[in-house]
């Protein structure tokens, strides 16, 4: 039974290859983690299928953990009243691992980053492999780099049940993770190999030759992530776009009114009001044709040291996906440009007294 991972980069078909997979015979479970590439899966079946066929079922990471794994294996006994998002409470780490407390907050609410692990201290797994193999035939996973946390190591002992696996994912699109609890796969998501090697030890084949190049991105947009943010990424042909440095202010204000070009700001997107997105939220859209990656000013700063490849990790893979959206031209500003000409413009239009 084929088990297997993905590592693929960006625009190279990971989500084709999905959906691929899918037939109106084979019961297949498709996980993914974002709401944006849970949006872009679904509408990829609806398109393939013309509607939502019922031996396939698209969901997120958390409805999956918390609607097929946590209510019908454990809700009973823990008794809780929904899930909280927030970090776990010193007093809630002191307690035994079998304690309630460890996982459950004052308000009845179990821990997100605790689900997976409170299933295997009460011994869940099994009956959740069982599960696994009375209704699917194939369990598929998007996104597979942002799972961490105690949520990985349930993902391996997924990975024994008896059905049909394929991961996919593009370890340098790590931008969020599912969970973090203390130490518990802290360094999982430091290094590409070690990412590999944890995998390939739970006994999947690991692939790093199928989805090697982009068929989004120009041989120019690749140049550029690969010389400037230092993610090894090819096209899938020759085809040629332009990347441009944007200095000038006219230019600013030309791409900011453009409603074709997504303009990719490393985070609060809102406040700009024009055609915007954060550059992690970005992930999963593939229907940008012209990108405006805005640099704050801290990447600006590397940017123009050449230094970019040198941020923090998290950064540096929010850069590679804005950048890596854009099937045409690339252009790369310092945010500075959009205040000024946004202030600008709201003083001209400001009510005079």
């Amino acid at each position: 039974m084929d088990k297997r991972v993905i590592f693929a980069v960006a625009g190279s078909g990971k989500t084709t290859r999905l959906i691929n997979e899918l037939d109106l015979l084979k019961r297949v479970l498709l996980i993914t983690y974002t709401e944006s590439n849970y949006e872009e899966i679904r509408r990829r079946v609806l398109v393939k299928f013309g509607y939502l066929p019922d031996n396939i079922t698209v969901c997120t990471y958390f409805t999956f953990l918390n609607s097929f794994c946590y209510r019908p294996l454990l809700l009973m006994k823990m008794q809780t009243k929904g899930i909280a998002f927030e970090r776990p409470s010193n007093y809630s780490t002191r307690q035994k691992l079998k304690s309630r407390d460890r996982y459950v907050t004052e308000s009845c609410r179990i821990y997100h980053a605790r689900m997976a692990k409170a299933l295997d201290v009460h011994g869940c797994i099994p009956a959740l492999q069982r599960r696994l193999e009375r209704y699917y035939d194939q369990v598929c996973v998007d996104e597979v780099q942002d799972i961490g946390g105690h949520h990985f190591n349930l993902l391996k002992q997924i990975v024994q049940a008896n059905v049909a696996v394929l991961l996919v994912g593009d370890f340098y699109q790590h931008t969020y993770s599912t969970s973090a609890d203390g130490a518990v796969n802290k360094g999982l998501h430091d290094s590409y190999d070690r990412f590999k090697d944890a995998l390939r030890f739970a006994g999947l084949t690991v692939d790093t030759t199928s989805l090697l190049k982009s068929h989004r991105c120009s041989t120019t947009v690749c140049s550029f992530i690969r010389e400037k943010i230092g993610v090894d990424i090819y096209a899938h042909s020759e085809r040629y776009t332009q990347v441009s440095v944007v200095s000038e202010l006219s230019e600013a204000a030309e791409l900011y009114a453009s409603p074709g070009t997504v303009k990719l700001f490393f985070q609060e997107h809102g406040r700009y009001g024009c055609y915007s997105q954060n550059w992690g939220d970005s992930k999963g859209r593939d229907h940008y044709q012209d990108v405006c990656v805005v640099l704050n000013a801290e990447s600006w700063k590397r940017f123009s040291a050449g230094r970019l490849a040198e941020m923090a990790a998290t950064s540096r893979n929010k850069l590679y996906v804005a950048c890596s959206r854009a099937r045409g031209d690339l252009y790369v500003m310092p945010d500075t440009l959009l205040k000024t000409f946004k202030k600008a413009r709201d003083v001209r239009h400001a009510p005079s007294d």
